[in-house]
């Protein structure tokens, strides 16, 4: 019987020991893994509007955006800044004006042990400083200023050079596995050969993607270009009507809201050519799309199927990505964000029009009708405050933070994006870097949107290219200006369209609008000093 005891209470004190030596290791696995800092991916398309994704309510076949957004969180509200060198600065800086003093947090991920990639894309504002550029804050960059051509130009020589790790380069000097070379392949390309290293280490890393689609020129491989032949001819008054229909079966506009009306390019400082009739004639302004005869409909059918195949072929990327984290077993802990630099681009920027849109010889240039499809359900276009212009579609997956499938309406902005995944990789903003004092970021983190709560919105939020386009919002007043001109006023909770300008029923709140604006403006031109 003695023996009996002796066994069981030696069972028993294994049993406990083994369970509390479980407990043990399982709270030093929580705690390791609460170590981890996330991997991060931010992948930034250009001049791609509103609803040009399918997430969003477009046609456009994007499976890889549409399943970070059915694995994350929309945002159904989302600034930008509206052009392309604006909005990067301040994604990069978490700033709305900067100075000598502005620093790109991808520098301080690097500073805090991440490894860091750029491919793709480098625009900033003139107050940026030479220590934010890409080349002197990543391990590996392989950029291009502004815009250049998806295809090798015959001449062999891009409007702009592609910079790899600091030097300038051409198609041979940029490793890329398809043939003929295309922009978006070898970003990608590039990218992925990249992270083996930080990946083989268990090193953080932050990726940027900057694919320049869909950028003109109007540029697109033929198998792309042949999915949506003829998918436009039923017009940009029917896709904007459709687009306009899913976004409210999806959930992001609510069912009350209005169509904006359709719009021509109204941007006297960034037209057509003076003069030039017979351009003018090409480039139509709007017209109902039945007034156009055949020849005109499949022009530009063609022309539009070129953009969605860039699109297309960015989403198809993306997939590349996507594939290389599930392979690799690291998804769950990667943040992956994808959004806009600016709404859909009516410029006309056309060098000729002795080749169609989509070959290697030719720069074609979107027309404003089809833009104006591109920013369904909103006004305008790049540049412009409305929000056409400034309203991005934003969307971030996080498995291991972040609940799927969610819409949020609370508003957003890309200054905001800085800080977010600062704090979302637990590092903090320095006082200290080097020999510079930090300018402290105008946006705040998005972190309680992401984890399901209230954020106690920004005082103002502030978008627009330059004084003459400029937008400036609080709360859900909000003034913007066009070509200059007077300002108008918008209630953006009852009116998101922006179609009832309130500017002459209530004067006082445009003058109180524009008196908080100039304070601001005046702020945070003291700030960037």
């Amino acid at each position: 019987m003695k023996q009996v005891f002796l066994y069981l209470l030696l069972i028993t004190i294994v049993i406990f020991a083994t369970f509390f030596a479980w407990v043990k290791i399982q709270e030093k696995t929580a705690e390791k893994k609460a170590a981890e800092k996330p991997n991060i991916i931010f992948i930034l398309s250009d001049d791609v509007g509103y609803s040009d994704v399918g997430a969003f309510g477009s046609e456009i076949k994007t499976p890889n955006i549409d399943r970070l957004a059915d694995e994350g969180i929309r945002f159904a509200n989302f600034y930008n800044m509206s052009k392309c060198e604006p909005s990067r600065s301040s994604l990069f800086t978490g700033l709305y004006e900067g100075g000598k003093n502005a620093v790109n947090f991808a520098q301080i991920l690097r500073n805090s042990g991440y490894y860091v990639i750029h491919s793709g894309k480098e625009h900033w504002m003139n107050w940026a400083p030479e220590h934010v550029l890409a080349k002197n804050v990543s391990d590996q960059s392989l950029t291009f200023w502004a815009m250049n051509e998806f295809f090798e130009p015959p001449s062999g020589e891009f409007a702009r050079p592609f910079v790899l790790n600091g030097d300038t380069v051409n198609v041979n000097g940029i490793y890329h596995e398809q043939k003929p070379f295309f922009k978006t392949d070898a970003l990608t390309d590039n990218a992925l050969r990249w992270l083996e290293e930080p990946v083989q280490k268990g090193q953080p890393f932050f990726l940027f993607m900057g694919y320049g689609a869909a950028h003109y020129p109007l540029q697109a491989r033929p198998e792309d270009i042949a999915k949506y032949r003829g998918t436009y001819k039923k017009g940009w008054d029917k896709i904007r009507e459709e687009r306009m229909q899913r976004l409210k079966e999806i959930g992001l506009i609510p069912e009350n809201v209005l169509l904006s009306p359709p719009s021509s390019n109204m941007n006297k400082f960034r037209g057509h050519p003076a003069g030039d009739e017979e351009r003018r004639e090409k480039i139509p302004l709007y017209r109902p799309w039945e007034e156009l005869n055949e020849q005109e409909k499949d022009e530009l059918d063609l022309e539009m199927a070129v953009y969605a195949a860039m699109v297309d072929r960015m989403d198809q990327n993306i997939g590349r990505l996507l594939k290389y984290l599930d392979d690799n077993g690291i998804a769950d802990n990667t943040i992956v964000v994808y959004m806009s630099d600016n709404g859909s681009c009516p410029y006309d920027s056309n060098r000729d029009f002795d080749f169609p849109p989509g070959v290697a010889e030719g720069f074609r240039t979107l027309c404003a009708a089809w833009a104006n499809a591109g920013n369904t359900p909103f006004r305008y276009f790049k540049q412009y405050g409305h929000e056409g212009g400034t309203n991005t579609h934003f969307i971030l997956r996080w498995p291991e933070k972040i609940k799927s499938g969610l819409i949020t309406h609370q508003q957003g902005h890309i200054v905001d994006v800085a800080p977010t995944l600062l704090e979302a990789a637990g590092v903090e903003y320095p006082e200290k870097m080097g020999n510079i004092n930090p300018q402290p970021m105008h946006g705040s983190s998005l972190m309680p949107i992401l984890l399901g709560k209230e954020r106690t919105e920004p005082e103002f939020f502030m978008s627009g290219w330059t004084d003459r386009f400029r937008m400036f919002r609080q709360g859900d007043f909000k003034i913007v200006k066009a070509n200059d001109e007077s300002w108008e006023l918008y209630n953006l909770k009852e009116d998101p369209t922006e179609i009832n300008n309130l500017a002459k029923e209530f004067p006082e709140k445009v003058q109180e609008l524009e008196n908080d604006w100039l304070k601001k403006k005046e702020e945070l031109k003291q700030s960037a000093n």
